[in-house]
């Protein structure tokens, strides 16, 4: 049996439902939805009726006017779905082998979103043996199963065709609000955010546009030049 993670006051998995995001709540600049984000779920549904929760530990945010957005210049076939407008999933591929899950932001033609970086599983897909890739030799914990863009998509079982579809409690994906135990650590302070500088970029390298949860064992990366944010500064952001 996995062990559960020590992490932080009221995030002990299973997750259990929440009320789900709409698009209105994401119609707002990337840089104020991206730290919101964290504590929030992602909710992945199969075909089959299987659903699986995973807290949403780690975000970068990426806007019009960056040139590390993948819109910065123009619309294309690849990034049409950034152009959507709140409440789509971006799905890109890189290297060829991974994906990565974007939510999408702002208002409609801005080509504004949100990578999702890293998740907590709330447990292993009962797929994921048969799935895990063949080089794996040791199986990873439950709290490094998503930490990782290409981890969670691997994981999850997120491509292309889940490109553009609306995140809705009847799609594939959807988003939920955190549940009433985090909110209240959040706001007692018993939780914070770390901000830091984005990660593998070659333009944009100086923004400090990624969040995530501090001292979690399940981000993809740490970085101790993170400056630490608590629930009310990231009001004025």
């Amino acid at each position: 049996m996995t062990a559960k993670p020590a992490l932080a006051p009221g995030l002990t998995p299973p997750f259990a439902p929440q009320e789900p995001i709409a698009p209105s709540w994401l119609a707002r600049p990337a840089i104020a939805v991206a730290p919101d984000l964290i504590g929030c779920s992602l909710v992945r549904q199969w075909p089959d009726g299987r659903v699986l929760r995973s807290c949403i530990m780690e975000t970068e945010a990426y806007d019009p006017g960056d040139p590390a957005c993948h819109g910065y210049r123009r619309r294309t076939a690849r990034n049409s779905s950034m152009f959507e407008g709140a409440g789509v999933a971006y799905v890109y591929q890189i290297y060829g082998l991974y994906y990565c899950l974007n939510i999408v932001t702002g208002a409609a033609n801005s080509a504004s979103a949100v990578l999702i970086r890293a998740v907590l599983l709330e447990r292993e897909p009962e797929d994921w043996p048969d799935r895990r890739p063949p080089r794996k030799t040791k199986p990873d914990p439950l709290h490094r199963l998503g930490a990782g863009p290409g981890k969670l998509c691997q994981v999850l079982a997120i491509d292309r065709r889940l490109d553009g579809i609306p995140l809705a409690p009847d799609q594939a994906l959807y988003l939920e609000h955190r549940s009433p135990a985090i909110a209240q650590a959040w706001q007692a302070r018993e939780l914070t955010l770390a901000q830091t500088t984005r990660i593998g970029l070659s333009q944009g390298q100086d923004l400090p546009w990624r969040w995530y949860w501090a001292g979690s064992p399940a981000v993809s990366k740490l970085d101790r030049t993170a400056q630490l944010k608590d629930a009310r500064s990231l009001r004025s952001l």
